[in-house]
């Protein structure tokens, strides 16, 4: 064991013997996230490094205080990348944040989510002990895949030390359409484009400058993705300029979202096929369909919740200027609530990890 992970370790020993909470930090992009943040600080920014990496295996495993953007530069060196286009929020962004937030971009509806790349990794539970699940394979699971598991865990079930990852050559073709069309109109195109052969990658919906605009980023091979953009016309748009739009929409640099003032920003996971919702404003959708943003005033927040929920799905108060905020996250089902802590208490039994940081009770 090499010295920044036994000092980890024994600070995690420690807590639990003393019952004293401790809050997991990497490079702090994300520290907006969650409930709460509580406990004395725990950084594990000595944990860097790319420890291995396979191009011809399309496989990384990098420790967890690496910089994101370093895995990044790395892959891209290689003309591979992480498909799901983790968003940083930040400079700092690292590795184990990327996995502990569960974040992923505009791709996400197409190509995945951040738990479908985790091949494995190590941790360090909330007794002190180094864990270690999956490994640098697709086929090596024989169980519960608890590797994935977490992913969007918010580090309340570990603090994750290292971790492999699936990782894809870039597109060889790509391409961004512009279409000025009404958000109800746009939403019936993306589920008709849906059931099509085409190489849809991303889409982003939104009143660019007071136009309701859809944009629709097709990748794949050349001649599929010239033949798609040939079927659904629309403005082609520079690539130069559209891989900067579609960035600034991962990392919300985007007009929309800086016009939110002081207003609340709530995240809405709802199925693609869902129609209009019922919100104060018009949102800003992603995922086809799938993921949909909307800025609201304190007082409109059940009006959002209750939109989502009617629309099969649940959202969550992701940015608020407010710090006594509370009930961010939908509280999940009385089944999954148990699961949720018959798992705390196998990984943490003490409950001193990022305490309250994933729903209020844990």
């Amino acid at each position: 064991m090499d010295a920044p992970l036994a000092r980890i370790t024994d600070r995690i020993r420690a807590a639990a013997a003393a019952g004293t909470p401790l809050r997991i930090r990497g490079g702090g992009s994300k520290d907006f996230l969650g409930e709460r943040l509580e406990g004395e600080l725990l950084v594990t920014t000595e944990l860097a490094g790319i420890v291995s990496y396979e191009p011809s295996e399309l496989v990384v495993t990098a420790r967890a205080g690496t910089p994101l953007a370093q895995l990044e530069q790395a892959l891209a060196e290689q003309g591979q990348c992480l498909p799901f286009e983790p968003p940083h929020f930040g400079p700092d962004a690292t590795v184990g944040g990327m996995v502990a937030a569960g974040l992923s971009g505009p791709a996400r509806a197409s190509v995945g989510a951040v738990r479908d790349y985790v091949l494995g990794l190590q941790l360090v539970n909330g007794r002190g002990e180094e864990l270690v699940f999956g490994g640098q394979v697709m086929k090596n699971v024989a169980g519960y895949d608890v590797s994935r598991l977490m992913a969007g865990a918010m580090g309340t079930l570990g603090l994750i030390t290292e971790v492999s990852l699936k990782v894809l050559p870039l597109a060889p073709a790509e391409a961004t359409l512009r279409f000025e069309l009404p958000q109800a109109e746009a939403l019936r195109r993306l589920n008709a484009w849906g059931g099509q052969p085409l190489p849809l990658n991303a889409s982003c919906w939104v009143e660019d400058a007071g136009v309701p605009t859809l944009f629709l980023r097709l990748r794949g091979a050349a001649a599929a993705v010239e033949s798609a953009c040939r079927a659904l016309g629309g403005e082609r748009m520079d690539n130069a300029q559209a891989a900067g739009d579609w960035e600034a929409c991962r990392e919300q640099r985007l007009p929309w979202f800086a016009e939110a003032g002081g207003r609340d920003l709530w995240r809405l996971s709802v199925p693609q096929t869902a129609p209009v919702l019922d919100l104060p404003e018009a949102p800003l959708v992603e995922w086809h369909g799938g993921q949909r943003w909307v800025r609201v005033a304190p007082q409109d927040g059940a009006r959002v919740r209750e939109a989502a929920v009617r629309a099969g799905g649940h959202a969550t108060l992701f940015r608020t200027p407010r710090a006594d905020a509370t009930g961010r996250t939908t509280p999940p089902a009385p089944a999954l609530a148990a699961i949720h802590e018959r798992l705390k208490q196998q990984f943490d039994p003490a409950g001193i990890l990022n305490r309250g940081r994933l729903l209020p009770q844990t």
